[in-house]
């Protein structure tokens, strides 16, 4: 039966590859180069999209380069963030981790669906840690989109900051099939396709853990031989 959901799960996830598939995009002001791989019903959703959004697609919304690169550095974050919570939890890190918190002092924000107990339980210490520490995260985001710094790569395309025509350059050289391999070391075409790699792996993960109907923490450490505990 292992087996089984094995192949089960790595057929989820590259059936779910194509979905990650850059283009070219629709701000972009100078032409990507070809890939030898023909992606034009891609390219076609990219061109309707900005033909029907137009808006959006103005500030990188919806299929394009800037939408596929702050995706992969989500994915590649969050494969941080779990990998870390594996290794506290593998070495006692969260206070009483397996202990439930109480309802009369956390309130409803503590509860979580349960098929026993009426239907509802609450989260433990460990669930909630890993919470906080996401909501975390979530609020650093908004908080790069709403005020981004002068230097840095901003989640959504501005034309007023200083970092636009930057932006502009960097997604017109990226994109494609596969983007250029030779671009080896600290460059966007690494960035690009480690992001790739991070999004499908998160699919694999989810997709194994819920056949699995176990933790994606336990499947991770599960992954790597129980290094983690």
């Amino acid at each position: 039966m292992a087996p089984l959901r094995t192949f089960a799960s790595l057929f989820l996830a590259a059936s779910s590859a194509s979905a990650f598939t850059p283009s070219t995009s629709v701000v972009s002001k100078v032409s990507r180069p070809s890939t030898s791989v023909a992606s034009s019903v891609f390219d076609d959703a990219v061109k309707d999209w900005g033909e029907e959004y137009p808006q959006f697609a103005e500030w990188g919304w919806g299929p394009s380069v800037q939408a596929e690169i702050w995706n992969g550095r989500h994915a590649m974050f969050g494969w941080v963030v779990m990998c870390s919570c594996a290794y506290a939890k593998g070495h006692g890190l969260f206070p009483n981790g397996d202990a439930a918190l109480n309802l009369k002092e956390w309130g409803t924000l503590s509860t979580i669906a349960s098929l026993g107990n009426k239907g509802m339980d609450t989260i433990t210490n460990e669930r909630a840690i890993i919470l906080i520490a996401n909501v975390h995260a979530f609020f650093v985001g908004i908080a790069a989109t709403i005020a981004p710094l002068p230097m840095s790569d901003t989640l959504l395309l501005d034309p007023n900051h200083p970092m636009y025509e930057w932006q502009m350059e960097r997604n017109s050289k990226l994109g494609g099939i596969m983007p250029d391999m030779k671009q080896s070391g600290v460059t966007p075409h690494a960035e690009l396709m480690n992001g790739r790699m991070a999004m499908m792996g998160l699919i694999a993960l989810l997709g194994y853990s819920g056949i699995q109907g176990q933790s994606m923490i336990d499947t991770i450490n599960e992954w790597l031989g129980g290094s983690y505990y």
